[in-house]
Formats: C-alpha cells, sequence, structure tokens
C-alpha cells in the first residue's frame, strides 16, 4: 500500500472520507437517494409519442430549460416530468413577497421559527405550481401530438402524478440536505444533467464529419474556459472590514477590547436566478405566438414573425436580437435580485445592533450608504459575467458550428456551483475531523 504522502492530494482525501463511518454513511445515503431518483425518472405517463416528443425538444427551447431542473424526467415525460421547477418558482416567489408582505417580513425576522414558517408555505405553494405546470405542459404536449388527448378522470390521474413526483422529489432532495452530503435540491438538478453528458458528447463526436473534428476541440475549449470562469466569479467575494468593540471585566475592571472581521460580499450574489427570470420572459413572446401562428408550408403571419424574431436558434443576423435582447435582460434583473436579496439582509441594521462598525465609516445611514455603492459597484461584475455565461451556446454554435452538443448556461453554473458546494462540505467535515482535505 502506496504511503499516505505519495498519493495525490485528491485520492488521499476521498480514501479519508471513505474510512470514517459517519462520512461514509452520508455518501453512500446521497448516491443511494440519487440512484432511487434516475430510477423513477424513467417511469413514463401513458400515451406518449417518443418520436414526437423528441421533436418537440428541438423545437422548443423553453422545455429545455424545464427539462434540465426535472434531472431529464421530462424528457421521458415520466411521473418526475416537472421535476423540482415549481418548488424552485415558489422559492423564487416567496424571496421576492418577503420584503414586500407584512407578516412574511415579521416571520423572516423570527429566526430560525421563522424560516421552517416560509419554507412550510413554499412547500405548499408549490402544489398548486405543480399542478398548474403539469395541466399546461400536456395541453402543450396534446397540441403538438406528443400525447394523446384524455378524458378528465386521466387527466386528473396524469396531473397528480406529476405533482405527487415533484413532491417526492423535492423530500429525496431534503434527505441529502439533512443526511447525506451538499444542497439536496442543487444535487438532484446535477446528477440529471451529468447523465445526460455521456451519451450527448457520444453523439456529437459520432455524428460529427471530419470538418467538425476541429469545431468539436474548439466547442470543448471553451467549455473548458467557461468552467474556469465560473469558478473564479463564484468564489469571488469582496471584504470589508468590520470592527468589534467588546468590554471585558478583569480584577472587577472593565476593559474594551477590540476584535476585526470581515464581511464577504460575492460578485455573484444572484446567483442564476436573473437567467431563469430572463429566459422565461425572453422565450414567453414566441411561446404565446406559437398558438397563433400558422402551419409550416403555409403563408406566415405576424405570429410566424414574432416565432422567428424570438428564436434561440435563429442564425445570424436574425440570432442577434433574442441573444442580445437576453444579455441585457440577463444584467437588468442580476442588478434586480441583487437589491432585493441586500435588502433583506439588512447588514447595516445588523452590524449596529451587534456592535460592530466599518472603519471610517458612522454607523446607521452612512454605512447602508457604503454597502449599497460597494454591492452597486461589484454587481457590474457579476451581471456582465451572467449575462456572458448566458449567451456562450450562441457564441460557441456560430464559432464552432456544431448543432449536436448543447452548451447550457445553466447547467455550467449548476454543475460547478454542485461540485464547489459539495466538496466545500466533504472539505469540512474532514478538517473537523483532522484530516487533510481537498482544497490547499
Amino acid at each position: 500500500m502506496a504511503p499516505r504522502q505519495a498519493r495525490p492530494r485528491l485520492l488521499q482525501a476521498m480514501i479519508d472520507a471513505f474510512s470514517l463511518p459517519d462520512l461514509r454513511r452520508r455518501i453512500l445515503i446521497t448516491l443511494g437517494i440519487l440512484v432511487v431518483f434516475r430510477f423513477m425518472a424513467h417511469v413514463p405517463l401513458p400515451g406518449v409519442d417518443a418520436q414526437a416528443l423528441a421533436d418537440l425538444f428541438e423545437r422548443n427551447a423553453m422545455l429545455g430549460m424545464f427539462d434540465l431542473f426535472s434531472g431529464g424526467a421530462l424528457r421521458y415525460f415520466s411521473i418526475m416530468a416537472l421535476g423540482v421547477f415549481p418548488y424552485i418558482t415558489a422559492s423564487i416567489v416567496m424571496t421576492l413577497m418577503t420584503p414586500i408582505i407584512p407578516p412574511l417580513a415579521a416571520l423572516a425576522r423570527e429566526g430560525e421559527a421563522g424560516r421552517n414558517r416560509i419554507n412550510l408555505i413554499t412547500h405548499w405553494l408549490t402544489v398548486p405550481m405543480a399542478g398548474m405546470a403539469g395541466y399546461g405542459q400536456m395541453v402543450l404536449l396534446q397540441r403538438e401530438g406528443a400525447l394523446a388527448s384524455a378524458e378528465l378522470l386521466p387527466t386528473v390521474a396524469m396531473i397528480t402524478a406529476m405533482v405527487a413526483g415533484t413532491m417526492f422529489l423535492v423530500w429525496l432532495g431534503e434527505q441529502i440536505t439533512q443526511f447525506g452530503i451538499g444542497n439536496g435540491v442543487s444535487i438532484i438538478i446535477f446528477a440529471g444533467i451529468v447523465a445526460g453528458l455521456p451519451e450527448m458528447v457520444g453523439q456529437g463526436f459520432l455524428t460529427g464529419e471530419q470538418g467538425q473534428l476541429l469545431g468539436l476541440a474548439v466547442f470543448l475549449a471553451i467549455a473548458l474556459v467557461a468552467t474556469v470562469v465560473i469558478v473564479i466569479f463564484t468564489e469571488a467575494h469582496r471584504r470589508i472590514p468590520v470592527q468589534y468593540a467588546k468590554t471585558v471585566i478583569r480584577s472587577g475592571r472593565m476593559y474594551r477590547q477590540a476584535g476585526s472581521t470581515h464581511i464577504p460580499l460575492r460578485v455573484n450574489t444572484a446567483g442564476m436566478i436573473p437567467l431563469i427570470f430572463a429566459m422565461s420572459l425572453v422565450i414567453f413572446p414566441s411561446v404565446i405566438a406559437s398558438y397563433f401562428a400558422n402551419p409550416a408550408g403555409t403563408d406566415p403571419n405576424f405570429a410566424n414573425t414574432i416565432m422567428n424574431l424570438f428564436d434561440p436558434n435563429a442564425a445570424l443576423p436574425l440570432g442577434l436580437f433574442y441573444w442580445g435582447l437576453y444579455f441585457l435582460m440577463v444584467v437588468s434583473f442580476a442588478f434586480f435580485y441583487t437589491k432585493i436579496i441586500f435588502q433583506q439582509q439588512d447588514l447595516s441594521g445588523t452590524l449596529q445592533r451587534q456592535g460592530g462598525f466599518i472603519p471610517g465609516i458612522r454607523p446607521g445611514k452612512q454605512t447602508a450608504g457604503y454597502l449599497d455603492g460597494v454591492i452597486n459597484h461589484i454587481t457590474w461584475a457579476g451581471a456582465l459575467f451572467l449575462a456572458g455565461i448566458a449567451i456562450i451556446p450562441f457564441v460557441a454554435r456560430e464559432v464552432t458550428n456544431v448543432q449536436v452538443i448543447q452548451l447550457s448556461s445553466f447547467g455550467m453554473l449548476i454543475v460547478v456551483g454542485v461540485v464547489l458546494d459539495t466538496m466545500k462540505q466533504l472539505e469540512a467535515q474532514l478538517v473537523m475531523r483532522r484530516y487533510e482535505g481537498f482544497i490547499k
């Protein structure tokens, strides 16, 4: 057996992780739940035309985003076709509504108990959202001929099955969060993305012509560079120095001691939420227009023009409108969502209540103004980063002319974020037990 120091750091960390009973149990629970999820994702609902469904996915970019959050289950229209998207939507709605609705704002200030109540409301809100999303997907598939028309009772049964699949998936994610490693909902989405990568890459190389081999190499290079940039901006933050004055009693006398720390303000505070908002809005006109467009082979009407204008697969120069609008909307939503999150955190008020202050800045309004100025400056970098990642699929397609492999900005952000978060949790578990971790 090789000595401990002779092994690579990552390999040694994995060996250490599996040598600890508690950590090994957490890893095995996570893997076991993911196996259950992948089995359930392949249990289809009745009456689906697989070929028509595959053709529909090639034409509808919104379905591709929904399929991402379902972990690939929507592509088979299984009982988990909705995935965790209704839960994510409910979470976003609750985040936006909390500072607006006074009872929710009061709950948010109650600490752990308040957060648990808000989480419970989010779960209840997920049910009607899942029901509406399930009905909408069934109507779309029936209109496109991918799903046989059903009577009232079978339709209700299918919607109920999809809602149950969503709630079961959310429950599985919570079990991973509590008993496994990492954020459960994110890991489930991550597993669905990774499960489809080998097939997609294999098709790219098998169907690629000799002239496309260079394009495939450039495509993979773009994906690698994008991944490195995502890692850098995901970890990037601005440190704001903070000092605390505390009172210590020694020998009956009171002394004032100063302690220092910092507030890490993330460059990308909004995460991938701006991409979800922007994608939903920029595709919405095309989805509405599809209901009024003339069939292929007939004279196009105004709805056909809207569909072509908002088509993410449109070639240059028409594609510039869609992707340019997408870029600008991502930047706008990054500032909007960051502002909401930052107001909810109320860092200046928290510092004042805890006796902390930023050197050279007076507590209260001046501290709030200073922090607002800093977050606005660093959000420009985060917003432009998100917008650049958002249009990576368009850039990769136009530069390489590779059509088989789809580079997903959502997928890259999720995969990198989940990997970093999971590695940090494993690192913390190993460091607590005095083992070397993954990260230097």
